[in-house]
């Protein structure tokens, strides 16, 4: 996103112009996770409070972005590419495996990078919310990747006999919120249960999907 200030150009200290603003950034984006992410929040930072927890200035700050939205649109879609990552190395690593092995080990990785660090799920599931239209718009089109992807990968299992044969664009759209539920109420403290087992109750909720009762899979 295009701030209002223009970046100096040319190299300075070794680093290019680029080298030197993407350095800024992540500094910046660095301190949002410690501030949208815990204590003040979101709504209780200001631009001055946020530059300062980055050790610069808030001219740097203009010349990276135009508002505190900016920077928290910015870190919502940095938080989603960890896990993004983090499922995508899951499912590379789980192929071959039964579609319960599969599943599990593909929900442990999501679970996990999110749950990692508390901040990351508050940006996900807390600070993001009712923001504005504009932050609602990228968070349900962050959600619809999920989605997506539950979607391709479910009807992929059902073409080689694994799940039942269904379209599982609505059903894919209700797990995702089943996820986004659970895990939301986990980290806030109001579900009396370990991450495995949140995990596992995901996983079962799944493979109930997949494998409906009366339901055989053709393979094992």
């Amino acid at each position: 996103m295009t701030g209002r200030l223009r970046a100096p150009t040319g190299r300075y200290g070794g680093k290019t112009a680029a080298e030197r603003q993407a350095e800024r950034r992540g500094r910046f984006l660095e301190a949002a996770l410690r501030l949208f992410g815990d204590t003040p929040g979101y709504r209780g930072t200001t631009v001055a409070a946020l530059s300062e927890a980055a050790g610069l200035s808030t001219r740097q700050f203009y010349e990276e972005f135009r508002t505190l939205e900016d920077v928290l649109a910015a870190l919502h879609l940095q938080v989603n590419d960890w896990a993004e990552e983090a499922v995508v190395a899951a499912f590379a690593a789980a192929q071959g495996l039964p579609l319960a092995e599969r599943v599990t080990a593909i929900f442990r990785a999501y679970a996990g990078n999110v749950t990692s660090d508390p901040r990351r799920i508050r940006i996900t599931f807390v600070e993001i919310v009712g923001v504005s239209p504009r932050l609602e718009e990228q968070r349900l089109a962050r959600r619809s990747r999920w989605i997506d992807l539950i979607r391709a990968e479910a009807t992929a299992a059902a073409a080689r006999g694994e799940a039942a044969p269904r379209d599982y664009g609505l059903a894919s759209t209700a797990f995702i919120g089943s996820v986004n539920g659970l895990l939301h109420d986990w980290t806030a403290g109001w579900v009396d249960a370990t991450l495995d087992e949140v995990v596992d109750e995901l996983v079962r909720q799944l493979l109930g999907i997949l494998r409906p009762p009366g339901w055989t899979p053709e393979t094992s």
